[in-house]
């Protein structure tokens, strides 16, 4: 058995890792508890100061449990350690630049004699909605509009892949599925889309069609 903390971005996340990933993941033996960065009802945009301050205190706070993040690499501040050598890469080399950078920042502030082993870093190729695009079919039925999921359906296949959908402020996974259905509600009330598109989807499609973030769920998975 293993137990693990996420320091998550919002209440999406959290409720995506809370009823979509952790009861997958406990049938494996790996029990995740997501906690979101930052004061109740602030928004996006976190500077790093605020997340490693935030990680140091979690990996403080349970030395036999092991610390992850979540968090889109749509919106990440110009201060996340490997942010500007990142910019312009193609989107399969973004993680091995900035995720790194960020366990180095986060080894240097908890101090020599870290164990590197409790703290896994990961930035969601581009947002948390790339997963929902692993799904076409159930973002159309979740919205109620039969005709979006050819639309979705091509924006994956143009753009190469869940995880290629990229960062532009009018293009990035979220900004597509409000261009089609401006009644997309993130969060984690009962109206919320995200994590209910997700739970219809499956960890194992999302998986699947997403290879970035299962490598991360592989990682998680083998501390079982």
């Amino acid at each position: 058995m293993s137990r693990v903390l996420v320091l998550v971005e919002g209440p999406t996340e959290r409720a995506i890792v809370d009823r979509v990933f952790a009861p997958e993941l406990g049938n494996r033996g790996v029990y995740i508890y997501p906690r979101v960065v930052g004061k109740p009802g602030h928004k996006g945009g976190n500077r790093f100061a605020t997340v490693r301050r935030e990680l140091k205190a979690l990996l403080g706070q349970e030395s036999g449990s092991v610390v992850t993040m979540l968090f889109d690499y749509y919106g990440l501040r110009d201060d996340w350690p490997g942010l500007a050598s990142a910019k312009g890469k193609r989107p399969e080399e973004i993680p091995a630049i900035v995720e790194p950078a960020i366990a180095a920042a986060v080894a240097e502030e908890m101090g020599p004699g870290f164990n590197l082993n409790r703290f896994i870093p990961y930035v969601q190729l581009h947002e948390i909605e790339s997963l929902l695009f692993a799904g076409p079919g159930e973002m159309a039925r979740i919205f109620q509009r039969s005709e979006l999921e050819g639309e979705f359906t091509r924006i994956v296949e143009q753009c190469g892949g869940c995880e290629m959908i990229n960062d532009d402020p009018e293009t990035a996974p979220s900004k597509r599925i409000l261009g089609l259905f401006p009644e997309y509600k993130k969060g984690s009330s009962v109206n919320a889309h995200a994590y209910r598109i997700a739970q219809h989807i499956g960890l194992e499609r999302m998986r699947q069609s997403c290879p970035h973030f299962n490598e991360w769920l592989s990682k998680l998975e083998q501390l079982a």
